[in-house]
């Protein structure tokens, strides 16, 4: 099961760590396997901060998108980590994110989704600058319409805020290795999109796996194009 097998990757590297290791969450559907496998291994996971990718201005803290209330009930819980080891970028100081996180030794490992329709990775959207940082941006219509199927309890486009917090392909870029999971058939088409491509687009920012030199793209049996 893909859940399980990248579960065993992050513990295998965060036990060959020292120090403090910085794991890149994105929430949504497609690392929930991988959260869950990885909570159920039991590991004290007392050294790891959760860094969250973007979250939605506005957002209360107990919405049903909310990130905040994802990385919390979802990923942090689970695992038993302490709300010190959650980190969400603040949209009033967005570029201190990437301070944050260079200041800790970088994030040893990004996880990743991509976004269904338009290969968004956390809110940055289609032509998003390479070398962007965290900063608070506008949710392209594309991106809106596919949290309508990651979030059924929109009822209508207008229901999904416009503008979010959100880390740039530099801090993504930055990491020392990146794992996309593309999950489910309705990412088939995405995948089949992304593995085309041999360097990255800036018309599909999820393409930025092809740049790295520790990048894996991770696919389900539905979502595999072939």
């Amino acid at each position: 099961m893909l859940g399980e097998a990248l579960a065993d990757e992050v513990l295998a590297r965060y036990e060959r760590s020292e120090g403090a290791f910085l794991l890149g969450c994105p929430g949504g559907r497609s690392l929930r396997t991988t959260y869950a496998a990885l909570a159920a291994r039991g590991a004290a996971l007392d050294r790891l901060a959760v860094v969250t990718m973007d979250e939605y201005m506005g957002a209360p803290a107990a919405a049903h998108y909310s990130v905040r209330r994802f990385a919390f009930e979802e990923i942090a819980r689970p695992l038993g980590l302490e709300p010190e080891q959650v980190w969400l970028p603040e949209p009033a100081f967005p570029d201190a994110y990437d301070d944050r996180i260079a200041a800790a030794g970088g994030i040893d490992l990004f996880l990743l989704a991509s976004g269904a329709s338009d290969g968004h990775v956390a809110f940055l959207p289609p032509g998003a600058p390479r070398d962007g940082r965290t900063s608070v941006l506008a949710i392209a219509e594309s991106t809106r319409r596919d949290n309508l199927v990651t979030f059924p309890e929109f009822g209508a486009l207008d229901e999904v805020p416009s503008h979010g917090v959100s880390v740039g392909l530099a801090t993504i870029a930055a990491a020392r290795a990146l794992r996309l999971v593309l999950h489910g058939a309705d990412k088939r088409s995405a995948a089949a999109r992304l593995l085309a491509l041999d360097d990255f687009d800036p018309s599909w920012p999820a393409s930025i796996v092809h740049a790295h030199p520790d990048a894996e793209v991770w696919l389900d049996k539905e979502a595999s194009p072939e």
